[in-house]
Parts: C-alpha cells; structure tokens; sequence
C-alpha cells in the first residue's frame, strides 16, 4: 500500500493540463492506479485525479462504497479507472452542491455542475467507457475531471457567502480531508 502525498491548492503543478495516456496495461500505470486507489482511501475521498498526486496524467479514479463519512448522504458510485476522459453535458440544466476537494482541505462550497452527463474513455486496459449520469455521480466526475484542465472547484464557485471551513458549515461532519 503507497500512500501518495496530495498536492494542496497554490502548487503550480494543480494548474496544468494533464497529458493524455498513451500506453495501457502498463506496469506504470496499474502501479499508478494502485497509489491512487490507496490515496484516495486512505483520506476518505470520493475521487482522486493523477495531477493531485504530481503525475501529469489524464487519469482519475473515483466511487464510493456503502458509507463514505465525509459524503454520509451521498448515493454509491461504481468504483472506476477513467483513462482519457471526454464529458458532454446533456441538456442545459445544472444542479448546484456542496463540494470539497482533497487539494483543498478543510473547505467546501456550492458549486454549479451539469445535471446530466455522458462521459467516455477508457479503462487501464484501454477498454472504452460509456456512461451517461446524473446527480452525485455527474458531480463527481465533473469534478474529478477538472483536476485534468488545471481547474479547482474554488474556480468554479459564483457565489462566496456558500463557501467556507466545513467544521463551521457542517458541525459533526467528518473534515479530515475533502474531496
């Protein structure tokens, strides 16, 4: 188990576009999933891209499993490797929700995301992914897939009185790490 160091909002590294995965099935990249898989478990999150640990790769991982404690309301998410990602928004609606974010802990705010999405890719074996979403499940990759364009959720916040320390917003909650 490599619990890898997640970089925090100010590192010039978050800022990047990741480059795309050109060689699946690798050692590097199944030894990269693994560290991110451990990460992200290890700091309770419901996803983890591969520039939040310095690797400048379009990779995210993300999903919950019954009860996640920083998320305790939030519905499961299949466990996925998305290699390459492509979003499409379906429709015009958004939906606005709390976020957090591992790169920026101890913070959340409301934050506008598509409602509906379709997302492509591929699997660490360079199968192809398909799957329109909605609700946390959308959230979750639109967030995660940001972290691929350089963007943090703070980027995306529009209205700052809905934006604060998550032990003041939610008492109780456990704050350890966002994301």
């Amino acid at each position: 188990m490599t619990v890898r160091t997640i970089l925090k909002m100010g590192d010039p590294r978050l800022l990047r576009v990741a480059q795309p995965v050109t060689e699946f099935d690798s050692d590097a990249l199944h030894l990269l999933i693994t560290d991110l898989l451990d990460t992200m478990q290890a700091a309770n999150g419901a996803g983890l891209a591969a520039p939040q640990i310095g690797v400048d790769l379009q990779v995210v991982i993300f999903g919950s499993g019954e009860f996640n404690p920083r998320y305790p309301d939030a519905p499961v998410v299949p466990r996925t490797v998305l290699c390459n990602p492509v979003i499409t928004p379906i429709g015009e609606a958004e939906e606005e929700g709390w976020e957090g974010c591992l790169s920026v802990p101890g913070l959340r705010a409301v934050v506008p995301r598509w409602q509906r999405i379709r997302y492509t890719g591929f699997d660490q074996y360079g199968d192809p992914i398909d799957r329109t979403v909605e609700g946390f499940h959308a959230r979750v990759v639109q967030h995660e897939c940001d972290h691929l364009i350089g963007k943090l959720y703070p980027m995306r916040v529009r209205d700052f009185t809905q934006f604060g320390f998550t032990e003041v917003l939610f008492p109780g909650l456990d704050a350890g790490q966002d994301d």
